[in-house]
């Protein structure tokens, strides 16, 4: 048997006297696609934190790529979460730098000082950013300047650097909420075959269900800090989306494109 992905238990996260997730039992296996949705405050964003090893659990048991990241010291706990990818609402991404120096980013967790500052004077690895930047369609972009770009090509330009980072688990919080609906559609369906064609695993945050019904193989609801359901895309219900977006009798939060 291999070590899940991620697998949570019992697992809870309290900032000060707020709970942000409490009793959380949740196992995603290697090369699995899942996404969470849910109202905002649900607690998506804090979950992605315990999977991505920045954010350890007040309670409970998280369980990281085979190891438990409450754990580990200071040095193992930065291995730990160099093997996982992160695609930020916010990408990250330096606007007067070049793209080849926004996607070599992914290279910081294993490459000494010397050669990040060499590489921001004469950037190395190109063919490696080339390479990256190919599989997301903007080979052409290398030597632009990132502020020159699109939100749907920064976006590009943010999973490029995590392919180049090639971590074992790719988290995206949000990935498409500042894209219009036909460059989300490409970003969602480019996460997917990349994820498809090397069997990585997949979680991501969205706010939008018919996403997460097209492109994951489960979907996960989280409302108020706890799990309300943990179904397979194809089986997910309207009734189990009705209660998800219902808060105090009232329908809060819909997702978008409504609730089927």
């Amino acid at each position: 048997m291999h070590d899940p992905a991620l697998e949570l238990t019992g697992a809870g996260l309290d900032y000060g006297r707020l709970t942000a997730l409490a009793d959380i039992d949740l196992r995603v296996e290697t090369g699995q696609r899942v996404a969470l949705v849910g109202p905002s405050g649900a607690g998506k964003s804090s979950l992605l934190g315990l999977a991505g090893g920045r954010l350890l659990p007040t309670r409970g048991r998280v369980c990281l790529l085979g190891a438990d990241s409450a754990s580990l010291g200071p040095r193992a706990l930065a291995r730990l979460q160099r093997r996982v990818g992160t695609v930020h609402q916010q990408l990250d991404i330096v606007g007067p730098l070049r793209v080849v120096h926004n996607v070599n980013a992914g290279h910081l967790g294993r490459w000494p000082v010397w050669k990040a500052l060499v590489s921001l004077a004469s950037p190395r690895d190109t063919d490696l950013a080339l390479a990256a930047l190919e599989r997301v369609g903007i080979p052409d972009k290398l030597w632009t300047r990132a502020e020159q770009l699109s939100a749907g090509q920064q976006q590009r330009v943010a999973i490029a650097r995590v392919l180049v980072q090639d971590p074992d688990l790719i988290l995206a919080d949000e990935p498409t909420a500042s894209l219009d609906p036909a460059r989300a559609r490409d970003i969602m369906q480019l996460l997917e075959d990349l994820s498809r064609e090397t069997g990585k695993t997949l979680v991501a945050s969205l706010h939008s269900v018919e996403q997460a019904r097209r492109h994951f193989d489960r979907v996960v609801g989280l409302r108020a800090g706890r799990l309300v359901f943990d179904a397979a895309a194809a089986e997910l219900s309207a009734a189990q989306l009705e209660d998800l977006y219902r808060l105090d009798g009232r329908r809060g939060d819909a997702p978008s494109g409504g609730v089927p």
